[in-house]
């Protein structure tokens, strides 16, 4: 699947109009349904594959943050070959007790996704996890970023940043579709 019929398929799929209130506290009159495009198979597989491209050559983990960030990870890792490790938001009071669950990122040059970005706030906290457990960051990498000053907040961290798709380009896909940035986009 292409790049351009992909994000038609995402927005298809998780594209929606209305009025959400963002993980960021934020409202907003769109919102991408993360659990829509994780749930699909073939979507899922799409959107790894071009994940893994973007993977740097010395990639050693992926990891993602729970909860979108794991189906993710795992996806990637399948299609990359990379292992792959689980970010908690925060540590449970038992077994290994760490944030940082699955292949050790100790030591090693690591990659972080997460499904849909906003201003960046869980993944500044995903990487502030793994750096307290001697990952190496090479970059955070999303599906969806909402362009709402991730970039800066990343940047800010030393930590380069890319997104396989702006908010402001599934809108104009949306636009196109419909003919109206209003229209409400309804359950496939």
């Amino acid at each position: 699947m292409g790049r351009e019929e992909l994000m038609q398929e995402l927005v298809r799929v998780a594209y929606r109009r209305g009025h959400f209130q963002l993980r960021s506290g934020q409202w907003s009159q769109e919102y991408v349904d993360k659990y829509q495009f994780e749930a699909r198979p073939a979507l899922l597989k799409a959107l790894a594959q071009m994940l893994a491209e973007h993977l740097p050559a010395l990639t050693e983990v992926v990891a993602g943050i729970e909860l979108g960030g794991v189906p993710l990870a795992v996806a990637v890792s399948l299609a990359s070959g990379v292992p792959c490790a689980f970010v908690r938001k925060q540590s449970k009071g038992y077994g290994t007790q760490r944030r940082s669950e699955g292949y050790p990122v100790e030591g090693r040059r690591v990659v972080l996704l997460e499904d849909v970005v906003t201003t960046g706030g869980q993944l500044c906290a995903g990487i502030e996890a793994l750096r307290q457990e001697g990952a190496h960051l090479l970059l955070a990498l999303c599906v969806v970023d909402r362009e709402q000053g991730a970039a800066e907040r990343l940047q800010e961290l030393g930590v380069p940043f890319r997104a396989l798709f702006r908010l402001s380009e599934l809108r104009a896909v949306a636009h196109a579709e419909t003919g109206s940035h209003t229209s409400w986009r309804k359950e496939p």
